[in-house]
Order: structure tokens, then C-alpha cells, then sequence
């Protein structure tokens, strides 16, 4: 797996000294609000019930991110094959990292990953109808609402009389999306509309990134 930069994060396979900065994530009831109703997880039993990742770094398919200036822990991404050409998106971060942007940076650049280097043809990622948090970031990278289905977790959460929502996106969809942003730029930018010459090498370089090592 390889490692994936953003403009704030670093994503690199998780590893086993990742793991007490796993299981603290899992001792927030915010972050575990949508998972299981907002209990810590209690890590002296096994939760052989439990329907979401419980990851302690020796997992495949797992990047751990941290912030690219201190290499402080900011949360974990996955894509997790489903089968061949289908793989599904999951994320979870620290409480004091919401609503930073962190999670759409690290959700992209593993979904281009996906199309680019792993060959996935479609990703998809589902969460509770309700958690609108989620749900922006799936949109706000490009992923559409597919279908809600009834909640299927073994206990009842609040607001999970409302569903789960499933989003996807498919590679030619992926494709087709990063040409128009980038053409659109390019258009502005000849008619002397854009904000900078730096605003459009920002859109540039989200979608052209230099080669990393695995």
C-alpha cells in the first residue's frame, strides 16, 4: 500500500504502534455516537457482535492519518474490498479534528488512490441517514446517494428509524469529475477570472500528484 499525502495529512498503512491511538478513538461515546449509540467500547471483553472495524494496526486495507507538520494522530481511513472492482470507504477521526476538512482530504485521496493504483471500478460508503457529518463528506468528494435501506445493526441507535444511506461513486464518474474541475479552472483562468495562479495550481495538484514509493 502506498503512502498518501494531502495538504494536511499523511496517510500511511497502519501499523502496530498505532494501536493505542486506535483504541483511544473508540473510548470517545461522540465518536462511537453512530457505531453503537455512544458508548466507549469496552476493550477487557471481546465485542464479537460488533458490526463496525475495531482496527489495532496490523489490519490490511487500514491507513493511519496523521498531520503532516507534527505527526500528530488524526484518525484512521480504509477501503476495504468488497470483491473484485468493488471496494467500500470508511473513516473515523478524532473529535478534536472535526470539522477542519480532514476527513474529505483523507476520504479523496483514498478514493483517487482506489481508482488509480488498486484498479476498484466502483467504491461505495454507507452510514446512518442522520449522521449528516458523514454524509457531507461523502458528498463533498464526489460520491452519490445510491439507495436508504433499514438499519441492520443489533441494536437500536437513535435515529436509526431512518436508515442507513449507501453512497458510490464509479471510476468513469471519478474521471469524468476531475477533468471538468480542472478544464473549468484552466477556462477561468483564461479569462482572468480566477482568484490566483496559486488557486489554480491548488485544483491542479489535488488531481496530478507526483509518484510516492509503496
Amino acid at each position: 500500500m502506498d503512502i498518501l499525502q494531502t495538504a494536511q495529512l499523511t496517510l500511511s498503512p497502519c501499523c502496530p504502534d498505532d494501536s493505542a491511538d486506535f483504541i483511544n478513538l473508540e473510548l470517545d461515546p461522540e465518536v462511537m455516537r453512530f457505531l453503537n449509540g455512544g458508548y466507549a467500547v469496552d476493550h477487557e471483553r471481546t465485542e464479537e457482535n460488533a458490526t463496525f472495524l475495531m482496527p489495532r494496526g496490523t489490519e490490511p486495507y487500514i491507513w493511519t492519518a496523521r498531520r503532516t507538520t507534527n505527526n500528530a494522530f488524526v484518525g484512521w481511513f480504509c477501503l476495504w474490498p468488497e470483491s473484485v472492482g468493488l471496494a467500500e470507504l470508511g473513516y473515523r477521526l478524532r473529535r478534536e479534528d472535526w470539522g477542519q476538512g480532514l476527513a474529505s482530504q483523507g476520504a479523496f485521496a483514498l478514493v483517487d488512490w482506489g481508482f488509480k493504483s488498486a484498479g476498484y471500478e466502483t467504491i461505495v460508503a454507507t452510514t446512518m441517514a442522520v449522521n449528516q457529518g458523514s454524509r457531507r463528506v461523502m458528498e463533498k468528494i464526489g460520491m452519490n446517494h445510491a439507495y436508504t435501506v433499514a438499519y441492520d445493526g443489533p441494536d437500536a441507535i437513535a435515529g436509526s428509524e431512518h436508515g442507513e444511506v449507501w453512497y458510490e461513486v464509479t471510476r468513469s464518474q471519478w474521471t469524468r469529475r476531475q477533468h471538468a474541475e480542472i478544464e473549468a479552472g484552466l477556462a477561468e483562468a483564461d479569462r482572468g477570472e480566477f482568484a490566483s495562479a496559486e488557486a489554480l495550481a491548488n485544483v491542479i495538484a489535488k488531481y496530478v500528484k507526483p509518484d510516492r514509493p509503496a
